[in-house]
């Protein structure tokens, strides 16, 4: 894993790498920027004679930072369980809708959200379903089928033969699959577009047509703000739960806008971000949807809408 260099710039370098993988692992920017700072700070710890002898830092770094994120992993159950209402990914902004590209601005240039590759592998969906895996799974599955590690890499990580991390992958492939084809995002567009019009309408039974009626919403308020505790569940009931919302909140803003790299919707009051959602769409109709309402989880969004 990684490339063989031991300067400065090397290690360095390394950075955007290391977060893409955590943040895949994790699904917490924080979490992510946090195990890779703490696997640069054992790096640096290591005696000169020790880097030396290491051929490849982007490998040993990539291996830690792994293994930081496999203990947090196995303990985020715990965490989970403290948690006020569901727990979702934290989103993520593409900086080129907010009329900058992420250069030098409130998050400064070295913001982890800025490195973060948006590509089906952090779509809220699928990050969704790596939550359903076991620690050691997510690890072989991230590090394998979207990084496309070997698996004799790979078992340095997790402690495991190369057999056991390949049927660790194929444990948690079952999972991924198996569901139906989504929307592209052209697709998924044109879907989330008449679900804000319908909203900011307050149509119910255009809200109806647009959801699936299986459709699930999850909200994600973390006991900071007002949120459902539990998801609300049929397609009906999430239109009428939409307009409640609606009504209770005058001056709310809707935002067509990329959340994890697939079109989303964005709600803002006075130009301060309220909730950001993410959707799954099947056969041109809202099956899920996601809302994080969570400050905390909102912050690389609250620096995005401060530059319009």
């Amino acid at each position: 894993m990684g490339t063989v260099g031991t300067s400065a710039d090397d290690i360095a370098g390394e950075q955007r790498q290391l977060i893409n993988v955590a943040y895949r692992l994790l699904g917490s920017v924080t979490e992510a920027e946090d195990a890779v700072q703490d696997a640069y700070a054992r790096w640096y710890a290591l005696p000169r004679s020790r880097q030396e002898e290491i051929l490849s830092p982007g490998a040993w770094l990539t291996t830690v930072t792994s293994r930081i994120c496999l203990d947090l992993l196995g303990s985020a159950r715990a965490r989970r369980e403290r948690y006020v209402g569901a727990w979702l990914p934290e989103p993520l902004p593409d900086r080129t809708e907010w009329g900058h590209t992420g250069g030098p601005g409130p998050a400064g240039p070295a913001d982890p959200a800025d490195q973060i590759v948006l590509d089906e592998s952090v779509s809220v969906a699928f990050l969704v379903v790596l939550e359903s895996m076991t620690p050691a799974e997510r690890v072989a599955f991230v590090l394998h089928d979207v990084f496309r590690y070997p698996f004799a890499e790979i078992a340095d990580v997790l402690g495991r033969t190369p057999a056991a991390c390949k049927q660790l992958a194929a444990s948690a492939r079952r999972r991924v699959g198996g569901t139906h084809a989504r929307a592209t995002g052209t697709g998924q567009a044109d879907v989330v577009r008449h679900v804000k019009e319908a909203w900011e309408s307050k149509d119910i039974a255009a809200l109806v047509r647009v959801l699936d009626p299986a459709a699930v919403m999850t909200a994600d308020g973390g006991g900071h703000v007002g949120a459902v505790l539990r998801p609300v569940e049929g397609g009906a009931r999430i239109a009428q739960y939409m307009v409640a919302i609606a009504d209770k909140a005058p001056g709310l803003e809707l935002l067509e806008r990329s959340v994890n790299g697939m079109p989303g919707l964005v709600a803002q009051r006075a130009g301060v971000v309220m909730t950001v959602a993410a959707f799954e769409v099947t056969d041109g109709r809202v099956t899920r949807i996601w809302a994080v309402r969570n400050p905390e989880k909102l912050r690389p969004w609250a620096q995005e809408s401060g530059n319009l």
